[in-house]
């Protein structure tokens, strides 16, 4: 689940909306800023920031975390960006369209800062596209009361009247427009339109979006129900629009006021991103080979007392055979920074073509492969090979690629340990999201073959 926060965000000085002062930070970067204790006490009850007192009164030391995009607290703006570039962040939303198509958007974003502007810009375009298709249809079961037969008769309802002919109890299946789909992109738009800084062309287009919805209910909707929407080759062209229409509603979830200022806020969690950014890519990659089961419960005691749930597990024709853990920590491995946030265990450590896993992420992953009784183990990692194990950047602008079959494949970045007296072998790779998204994409498909491989000497069915 993507965990994002948004409301309505507005200062107001003498009738006049002001500008708050704005801080600027990137992913887990860490600044000396001059607050009031008001104020730092507020950006601590968040969980986008990390704040500690600075030995100078009326100085904090403030560290951002995982989550980045930009939110408004007590006439503070803070702006968090992320390490990757915008367009890989868009990538990173997996709402299953070309990279092109957020282009604009990603371009908007790296010049304004404002991801949720751009985001429903984003999602504006790709509505109107969308219907501009034609409004999705189906069948809807409905029972009511009508005066002439429609459907069948619902004998058992209507022998409850005590003999009376009219109205009659219908029971039939209605061709329309206000099915699921529609309600949940209807009331994705009305929350995008009470947004504030929405440009005027984005506003009006959804504005003509919700007349040409005018038939479909406006209902209360879960962002969580859209999960269970099962898409097949008659609604597949919604799928785009609904992702992001989830993200959306998900996002107006946080309220919260102070006197004459309220707050704002608009996060998205790199950690959940990167997550599900593997996960989808690899079922695709997938598909045919193995199958691709993500954070599914088990136990790593024969009690059941200790409950373990890895990021994926792989099946060979029903049979599991391998298992994964997937860990985004974007961090610079050279940093000095002061910080107390001691929620988020030590980085990977990269060179080269090398990329090596803490202790700590070792350990959680031979437990999984030892209570889940499989011979390989993999962690997958986001790495940035602009970045050299010193933090400098170096002048390659990828991981090194390798030629197979026709042609050039991205070689990941990979080590491989075998733990003593326990026949276990743990591999560690890398994602590099300082790569194009075309080379992002390789490099999920080398990952993939790589999967694949280190699961066939696991045990085969009989």
């Amino acid at each position: 689940m993507i965990d994002t926060y948004e409301i309505e965000a507005t200062i107001f000085e003498g009738g006049e909306p002001v500008e708050p002062p704005t801080v600027t930070l990137r992913e887990w970067e860490t600044r000396r800023l001059e607050l009031t204790r008001w104020q730092a006490g507020r950006l601590q009850d968040t969980p986008w920031l990390s704040v500690t007192p600075d030995p100078e009164d009326g100085y904090w030391i403030v560290t951002a975390k995982q989550w980045v995009g930009g939110f408004t607290l007590d006439e503070l703006r803070v702006i968090v960006r992320p390490k990757i570039n915008p367009q890989n962040l868009f990538l990173l939303l997996e709402v299953g369209l070309p990279p092109d198509a957020w282009l604009p958007e990603a371009m908007e974003y790296a010049e304004t800062d404002d991801l949720l502007s751009a985001l429903i810009s984003f999602f504006a375009r790709t509505a109107e596209t969308t219907i501009a298709r034609g409004h999705y249809h189906s069948y809807r079961h409905e029972e009511a009361d009508l005066l002439a037969l429609r459907g069948r008769l619902d004998f058992q309802r209507q022998f409850r009247r005590g003999g009376l002919l009219v109205p009659m109890a219908c029971s039939y299946d209605d061709f329309t427009a206000d099915v699921a789909e529609n309600r949940y992109l209807k009331a994705a738009m009305r929350q995008a339109t009470r947004v504030a800084g929405v440009p005027l062309e984005d506003r009006r287009r959804l504005m003509r979006l919700l007349v040409a919805l005018e038939d479909v209910a406006d209902v209360p909707v879960d962002a969580d129900d859209i999960d269970r929407i099962n898409f097949t080759r008659l609604n597949d062209h919604y799928l785009p629009v609904i992702r992001l229409a989830r993200l959306i509603l998900a996002n107006l979830t946080l309220q919260d006021q102070h006197g004459d200022t309220i707050a704002s806020a608009f996060m998205l969690d790199m950690n959940n991103l990167f997550e599900r950014f593997v996960t989808e890519r690899l079922r695709a990659e997938l598909s045919g080979r193995l199958e691709v089961e993500g954070q599914a419960r088990s136990s790593l005691d024969t009690g059941r007392r200790v409950s373990i749930r890895p990021d994926l597990e792989f099946k060979r024709h029903g049979v599991r055979v391998g298992v994964a853990d997937i860990k985004y920590k974007l961090r610079d491995t050279d940093e000095t920074s002061v910080s107390t946030d001691t929620s988020e265990p030590a980085s990977p450590s990269y060179a080269g073509s090398e990329v090596w896993a803490s202790n700590a992420d070792y350990y959680q992953l031979l437990a999984y492969a030892t209570a889940l009784d499989h011979l390989t183990g993999t962690l997958i990692y986001c790495v940035d090979a602009s970045q050299d194990q010193n933090g400098g950047t170096e002048t390659a602008t990828g991981l090194p690629t390798t030629e197979v079959g026709t042609g050039r494949m991205a070689q990941l970045a990979h080590s491989m340990i075998e733990v003593k007296n326990a026949g276990k072998e743990l591999h560690v790779v890398g994602i590099d999201l300082s790569s194009s998204p075309n080379d992002i994409q390789q490099q999920i498909a080398t990952l993939a073959d790589h999967l694949e491989a280190t699961t066939q000497t696991a045990p085969q069915p009989t």
